[in-house]
């Protein structure tokens, strides 16, 4: 006869059941709705549940020790180095001296070594003039040449308000113009007279001066200065109605003056040159529309 199965029988049964699906559901790796974390979860697996991560590469190595000393460099490899940069010689008064003298004199070689030794390239003499200015001055180009090129400051005013570029306009040099112009003068800067460079210019009759500023920068050409002149009216009322004076009117007609601008009192061109007797700066005038 057989002994009915007690509740406690049947409760053993049940649980040896689940034991086995749940070992089941292991090693198949999920826990048996599809999820790998489910599997876990069952057994515990984790402090949040989750898988525990493989101990392989996937963790970090840790970082050096702050202490550790960096790897050395490898036989034969150049070491950095520690030396500060060369400085450039720092001249004299001396030297300063040397400078103004050699590049009034057009001393190129006496320029250049007193440059090396570290004389000041915007030195002034008692003048307050520039190595570049007393170049300019005595239309040193050579000298000039190695001056702006060390980069002399073709704008640098003396006490008289010279600079080397208002200068080229009473020498009339066109090759120190040539020199200059590629450093940038300010064609605006005025001297004593509160003109710009191509009123002296005009005055003295230095067409082929005028020819080549005028055609070579945007130089104001009817610039007017303290006087209430032009370059076109210094040309007639400071020149001498010549064939230099002709020319330069003509000159600075092609640039562009005009020829009916006044002086201060209101008097024209036009007018000037008839009563200074330039008849053929007036015909000149007239047939530019004077």
């Amino acid at each position: 006869m057989k002994r009915p199965i007690g509740k406690t029988t049947a409760v053993l049964a049940a649980a040896g059941t689940a034991a086995a699906l749940l070992l089941t559901a292991c090693a198949s790796g999920d826990g048996g709705d599809g999820r790998p974390e489910a599997a876990a979860s069952a057994t515990g697996g984790g402090q949040t549940g989750g898988t525990l991560p493989p101990a392989d590469s996937s963790t970090p190595p840790a970082p050096p020790a702050a202490d550790s000393a960096p790897a050395a460099p490898s036989q034969g490899a150049p070491m950095p180095s520690t030396s500060p940069q060369a400085q450039p010689p720092k001249g004299t008064p001396s030297d300063d001296r040397d400078l103004l003298s050699a590049a009034g004199r057009g001393d190129t070689a006496a320029v250049q070594a007193a440059l090396a030794r570290g004389a000041n390239v915007e030195a002034r003499d008692s003048q307050k003039r520039t190595p570049l200015l007393l170049a300019a001055l005595a239309d040193q180009v050579d000298a000039a040449r190695v001056l702006v090129a060390a980069g002399a400051d073709p704008d640098a005013q003396d006490n008289r308000r010279d600079s080397a570029w208002l200068v080229t306009g009473v020498t009339g040099s066109v090759e120190m113009a040539r020199v200059l112009l590629p450093a940038q003068p300010d064609l605006k800067l005025t001297n004593r007279y509160g003109g710009i460079s191509i009123i002296p210019a005009g005055e003295r009759g230095h067409a082929e001066y005028i020819r080549y500023v005028t055609a070579n920068s945007a130089i104001d050409v009817d610039h007017v200065n303290d006087l209430g002149w032009t370059a076109l009216l210094e040309a007639i009322v400071l020149g001498d109605g010549g064939a230099r004076h002709q020319e330069t009117v003509r000159v600075l007609l092609a640039a562009g003056a005009d020829p009916r601008l006044p002086d201060k009192d209101g008097k024209t061109p036009l007018q000037l040159a008839e009563r200074a007797g330039q008849r053929v700066v007036a015909d000149l005038l007239r047939a530019a529309g004077a």
